[in-house]
């Protein structure tokens, strides 16, 4: 009997950011690259970094930040609580660990272990092998 095991993918703050920046759905797109269970997470720390920008004054990166925050509320993603630490480091213990990690920071992905989920042409999320 094979028990249901769902694959975490966390998310990470510049990949949630490719949502307004390139106007792209990074949710449908998971679905497309993704033929397994998995569930969507967010770690603590990348929940701070957006209510961060979000307290600055009304600039363009504010209102991302708190349009942001809106859609980690609207798709119910699951908030990692973690001890402290910069969050690129923990992504990176994570993904040792066998979690999926989307990002799009270059420096992150050449330390993250594969597989790990990135976008391409700013549009389409693939998995890297």
């Amino acid at each position: 009997m094979m028990l249901n095991k769902y694959q975490r993918i966390i998310i990470d703050t510049n990949a949630l950011m490719a949502i307004v920046q390139f106007k792209v759905d990074i949710f449908e797109e998971l679905k497309s690259c993704c033929d397994f269970k998995y569930e969507v997470a967010i770690l603590k720390g990348s929940i701070d970094e957006l209510n961060k920008l979000a307290d600055k004054d009304k600039s363009k990166e504010s209102r991302t930040a708190k349009l942001l925050l809106q859609i980690i509320k609207s798709k119910k993603l699951i908030v990692m609580l973690h001890p402290e630490g910069y969050v690129d480091d923990l992504l990176v213990d994570y993904s040792k660990r066998g979690f999926l990690v989307l990002t799009q920071d270059i420096p992150l992905k050449k330390q993250l272990t594969r597989p790990y989920l990135t976008l391409r042409q700013k549009k389409i999320v693939i998995m890297v092998k």
